[in-house]
């Protein structure tokens, strides 16, 4: 056990605290766990459509341009009753139900003979097939009031998934586990999607009902109070969600309302939403009320959005302008949110800042190139996507860690010669996600290993010291800063004739490699009980070790990375190859200080390499004698003031 880890709890938390507040802006958040200074705050979104609570009523309106007829059902003590909806053009139809109030169960039942759940609900108590229930989006009483928000250039995310996070598999649960982010260095956590799910565990990329967080995880009332709890903390809380397609179980969609999808786009997981066609207005304004839902209502800080190349459409402006645009101009200037991309295309100008340097649209994309080059070069796998990265792992690590994508138009030959990306040099560093591992590349294995159970301890340990103190906003994902032993394998909870499907689409994913028999079934419950985290292994060796190494790097990001970060502060960046397997690479500040890193990816010593004059900031391991070049698996970080430029060692 490490000393750190040996202190009583409480002055570990007082000394996260004062970490916190030495690199959090004052002015954007209140010190955690400082008293409230202002009263309680209710959130409400309002709703263009779905069901409105009203002192008299609810409100409750659909969508339905291919339904004749629309009778609201409501469920109660007394039973079942109903009530018409009266069309009003466009497709609408709608009606104030006296007889609703808050916690009413609903459904519409279309043309007599489909009921379906509200595809606004806010809660689905007993799943997708289930009645609706109307909430008071003002039962909550918030107690983050002066909470704006935190600067991007001091994002340290941690994705999670909130089944699989804890044994509780709850918004509470994680609650019990913020000290321990925040005593790791965490700003930010980063929820992996919630929209309501088929069946009781999935990775929530399945998502059929995007506005109603899933009930397996709690009430909505319970992830405002994680949300609250991680703001009181100086959390900021990111939510993943999918706008490029709805999961293939309990959608009614396309029954009622078909113009939702466009025929003419596909995505690999089934119908393009129709963001270019025909009523498409609709659907436009569908998704970006959701977003504006989660930021407003939910108090969420920012937004990942998922697989943005799989969202369809050829019009202008293209949805993901037109949403960022509205967050933009629909929230309070003085709230601080950050909008992050998913986009395998390296479409940059999503990216693009203005003349101060602020982001136009979107804050930051994870960077795919940057984990892949990584992975390559860690394991020596090259199938699949792997391939683009194979030939020079290296060079395009050098790449993707100064100028952003390591494709930027060249061409792909896993897209089978195809131009990918476009030019990002001209971005700043925080533009861009890092991280070893995330939910898809743990998760899209055939096993789910996480990445300790492929590398050797020592080149590990040397990307996890190149990653966390670069310049790109560095991502963990659940249990890595401790490597967990637990698998994150695909799961997910399908009736009979779907799960089939799954199994045997997994068959077909890994023909070659694996069996459909040596294949894990990703329906079994025991499949996505293997993925829960034991916490009970975080005071044992060799995890208590990784702890206290991420702990370490994350303290020396926030005390001497993050200062340099803000707008404007980076020059330039470049890479050197110094060997086939080796780096040195420089970031340079507006004040004409360096960060530099030196680099060693093999198992092999790399000798004449010049050390830098300035201060040894971190390395692995621990003593690199300058003289002697760079031990296997090295990675040192060096830190140049104005005063250091003289000629290396």
């Amino acid at each position: 056990m490490s000393q750190k880890q040996g202190r009583p709890p409480g002055e570990r938390r007082d000394e996260a605290r004062a970490r916190f507040t030495r690199t959090q802006d004052p002015a954007a958040a209140p010190e955690p766990h400082a008293p409230s200074v202002v009263e309680p705050i209710r959130r409400h979104h309002p709703l263009p459509f779905g069901a409105e609570p009203h002192a008299d009523g609810v409100r409750f309106r659909l969508w339905a341009p291919a339904a004749a007829d629309v009778v609201l059902c409501l469920y109660g003590d007394a039973g079942e009753s109903r009530e018409r909806m009266r069309a009003s053009g466009d497709g609408w139809f709608e009606c104030h139900s006296g007889a609703a109030r808050v916690g009413s169960r609903y459904r519409y039942c279309i043309d007599g003979n489909l009921q379906v759940p509200d595809p606004a609900s806010r809660f689905q108590p007993d799943d997708v097939a289930g009645p609706s229930e109307v909430i008071d989006p003002c039962a909550y009483a918030w107690q983050d009031g002066a909470w704006r928000g935190r600067p991007l250039e001091q994002a340290v995310f941690y994705e999670l998934h909130v089944g699989s996070f804890t044994p509780q598999g709850t918004y509470a649960g994680v609650i019990e586990r913020l000290d321990h982010l925040i005593e790791l260095g965490i700003t930010a956590i980063e929820l992996m999607p919630l929209a309501d799910f088929p069946g009781r565990r999935n990775w929530g990329y399945d998502g059929v009902l995007p506005f109603a967080p899933d009930s397996s995880y709690g009430r909505p009332e319970e992830l405002k109070a994680l949300v609250d709890a991680a703001h009181q903390r100086g959390l900021m809380v990111f939510l993943d969600v999918v706008y490029n397609h709805f999961g293939p179980e309990g959608n009614y969609l396309a029954s009622y309302a078909p113009a939702f999808f466009n025929p003419r786009h596909a995505t690999p997981w089934g119908a393009a939403i129709n963001y270019d066609g025909a009523h498409s207005r609709t659907v436009r304004d569908f998704f970006i009320q959701n977003a504006l839902y989660w930021l407003s209502e939910y108090h969420f800080d920012g937004l990942r959005i998922d697989a943005a190349h799989a969202i369809c459409d050829d019009s202008v402006p293209h949805i993901l302008i037109e949403l960022a645009d509205a967050v933009r101009s629909r929230l309070p200037a003085e709230r601080q949110v950050h909008l992050v991309l998913e986009n395998d295309n390296n479409a940059a100008h999503f990216l693009a800042r203005d003349a101060g340097g602020r982001p136009r649209w979107y804050d930051a994309q994870w960077n795919d190139d940057l984990h892949h080059a990584w992975h390559v070069i860690l394991t020596g796998e090259s199938i699949g996507y792997y391939r683009d990265y194979a030939d020079a792992p290296t060079r395009h690590l050098g790449r993707a860690c100064t100028q952003g994508f390591a494709y930027q138009g060249e061409p792909s030959p896993f897209r089978g010669g195809r131009p990918r990306g476009e030019p990002s040099a001209e971005l700043p560093g925080t533009a861009f996600v890092a991280f070893l591992q995330n939910h898809d590349q743990i998760g899209n294995r055939a096993f789910g290993e996480r990445l300790h159970q492929l590398v050797e301890p020592d080149a590990l340990r040397a990307a996890v010291t190149a990653m966390l103190l670069a310049p790109a906003l560095p991502l963990l994902f659940m249990g890595e800063e401790w490597a967990a032993p637990q698998p994150f394998p695909f799961f997910c909870d399908f009736g009979p004739a779907l799960a089939e499907k799954v199994r045997e689409g997994r068959a077909a994913e890994f023909a070659g490699q694996w069996t459909a028999g040596q294949l894990i079934d990703p329906n079994a419950e025991e499949t996505f009980r293997s993925a829960v985290l034991d916490w009970q292994r975080l005071q044992e060796a060799p995890h208590s070790d990784w702890l206290a190494l991420y702990r370490e790097l994350l303290a020396i990001r926030a005390r001497e990375i993050v200062p340099r970060l803000a707008a404007g502060r980076m020059r330039r960046a470049q890479y050197r190859r110094l060997d086939e397997r080796a780096l040195r690479l420089t970031w340079r500040f507006a004040d004409d200080s360096q960060l530099i890193l030196l680099l060693n990816l093999s198992r092999t010593r790399v000798a004449g390499v010049q050390h830098p004059n300035g201060r040894l900031l971190a390395a692995a391991p621990k003593e690199i004698p300058r003289a002697r070049g760079l031990p296997p698996w090295a990675a040192a970080w060096y830190l140049l003031e104005p005063a250091d430029a003289a000629p290396a060692t």
